[in-house]
């Protein structure tokens, strides 16, 4: 009876030896798990104040429209928009040769507003109004030198003659270029009211978003032209930035008013690279 008692006593000294030691383990387990998870706690990012967004260097922004032969007759303004097939494939040549890269929407928002780094020499490639020449020549140029580009689109003349389709729309989404809004049809937004903000603003954003699969988030104002009532509406529909001409930035709303200029007919890739680096490298 002694001896079974005594290895009844021993069996239970090592059962309550084994259950401290793993009490132990597990409370340094949950230590140690505790610390882990405070330390991959994501920290929250700081939005940068449109001072600080309006300090930072510009980004140059280039803006295309047509891509086409220019004829004897042509107006003015046409000569202005239209650039020749040979002009963009020399520029786009251009831009790769000298070490440009192109950036999207994203990284121009997340480099203004968190800082984030870009290429050393960036820039952004856009195209207005739809034209089907955007992605027969533009697209399959820029394609040539590795460039990616952002097309703006009003949405009144998807599927129309000289136009692109919903198919080379999503083409265009899914071969890594940005897809974007450039309202119904593009009326001034200076101009509306009521139903306008819903029918040029919120609808071709759901329409665009339908065929492409992905979010809209960037908007482009017909003509460059906007105003202090455009941009609250601008935000309420949901767009990130918004995209001018080469007039001056608001300073209260610096996202909604990023600055492109217009590539016209004359210049030369020499030219375009020129009035890149003096539109761009100084400060507002």
């Amino acid at each position: 009876m002694k001896k079974s008692a005594f290895y009844f006593f021993i069996c239970i000294s090592l059962v309550l030896s084994c259950q401290k030691k793993e009490a132990q383990i597990n409370k340094e387990i949950s230590k140690t798990s505790s610390i882990s998870e405070k330390k991959t706690e994501p920290k929250l990012l700081e939005m940068a104040n449109s001072a600080t967004i309006l300090s930072k260097k510009e980004v140059p922004v280039l803006c295309y429209h047509r891509i086409r032969k220019i004829l004897a007759g042509d107006s003015s303004d046409m000569k202005t928009y239209s650039v020749t097939p040979e002009a963009f494939a020399e520029q786009m040549k251009a831009l790769h040769d000298n070490g440009y890269q192109t950036i999207l929407p994203d990284q121009l928002y997340d480099y203004l507003v968190y800082d984030a780094p870009l290429p050393t020499k960036p820039v952004m490639i856009t195209f207005d109004d739809t034209r089907e020449e955007q992605f027969t020549i533009g697209a399959a140029e820029m394609k040539k030198q590795g460039l990616k580009g952002v097309f703006f689109i009003m949405t009144v003349s998807i599927n129309r003659p000289n136009y692109m389709t919903k198919d080379q729309i999503k083409s265009l989404a899914d071969n890594g270029h940005v897809i974007a809004a450039h309202t119904w049809d593009h009326h001034m937004v200076t101009k509306y009211s009521g139903e306008d903000w819903n029918s040029q603003l919120v609808k071709p954003k759901r329409k665009l978003e339908e065929i492409i699969g992905k979010p809209v988030d960037y908007f482009a104002y017909p003509f460059g032209l906007w105003n202090k009532e455009a941009i609250p509406e601008v935000k309420k529909a949901g767009y990130k930035m918004a995209f001018i001409l080469s007039a001056k930035r608001d300073s209260i709303d610096p996202l909604y008013t990023i600055r492109r200029i217009i590539v016209p007919g004359g210049w030369s890739a020499e030219s375009l690279l020129k009035n890149m680096e003096s539109s761009f490298n100084k400060q507002q």
